[in-house]
């Protein structure tokens, strides 16, 4: 009697420490960046840009012309992942298929793995980039790490690698602002390491951890001495002559 009384207990525990920490998780994935209203009109279609939904959460921002050349975005974390879709609408304006994912509780790291099945959706695209901001970049990193083969590069936006990445033969793209407050640079640098010698390197002046995507300035980010759309189009700029070059 003695013996399940104690085994009660510990039930009960174990039961109260789970509770409390699946209420910690909510209330942490809730309180997340939402996106600007800049964000959701690029979510519309033009006369460059068509704006489709692969499935009820996946959205494709696919060129009017066509294009072989394609990226998969992971968002960072605790980002609606429509504040991406500045960054992307623009990138398929200037010829770049763009797939961007939703990720669960707006935490790459719970799905790493989001990116497969989706090139084989678009067969006319050749040439396939996987790109994440911050957490974002670092979980596509984990996910080429094991699927490497199957595309031809990475961009970094604000993120680094902690997966040896350096003996694949990916092209890697690094961008990130110099007012950073959030990315720490002692892990960026101490994980280049990781990443092939050719790996290149854009640094935009005065542009900020939060400027990739277009929901505000997160907490702890530096001050921006150029606007939203100036990072954007840099960004752009940066990849598309990555891409293309």
């Amino acid at each position: 009697m003695k013996k399940k009384k104690i085994l009660k207990r510990v039930l009960i525990g174990i039961v109260a420490v789970v509770a409390v920490l699946a209420i910690a998780f909510f209330a942490y994935t809730k309180d997340y960046y939402r996106a600007s209203d800049l964000a959701n009109s690029s979510l519309v279609s033009d006369e460059e840009v068509n704006v489709e939904k692969l499935d009820d959460e996946t959205y494709v921002f696919k060129p009017t012309n066509e294009t072989n050349t394609g990226i998969i975005f992971y968002p960072g974390g605790k980002v609606e992942y429509s504040a991406y879709a500045p960054l992307l609408h623009e990138l398929a304006s200037r010829g770049v298929l763009c797939v961007l994912v939703k990720m669960p509780a707006n935490l790459a790291i719970l799905d790493t793995n989001a990116a497969k099945g989706i090139k084989e959706d678009f067969p006319e695209v050749e040439n396939w980039y996987l790109s994440g901001h911050s957490l974002g970049g670092a979980c596509a990193s984990m996910y080429l790490a094991k699927n490497g083969n199957d595309y031809k590069g990475l961009i970094l936006l604000a993120a680094y690698s902690n997966k040896d990445l350096k003996n694949s033969n990916l092209d890697v793209l690094c961008i990130y602002g110099s007012n950073d407050g959030v990315m720490k640079m002692d892990s960026y640098n101490d994980n280049k390491k990781n990443l092939p010698e050719d790996a290149k390197e854009v640094v935009i002046e005065g542009g900020i951890h939060s400027y990739f995507g277009s929901y505000g300035l997160q907490k702890g980010d530096g001050e921006p001495t150029i606007t939203n759309e100036d990072q954007i189009n840099s960004t752009v700029d940066a990849i598309t002559e990555f891409v293309f070059d």
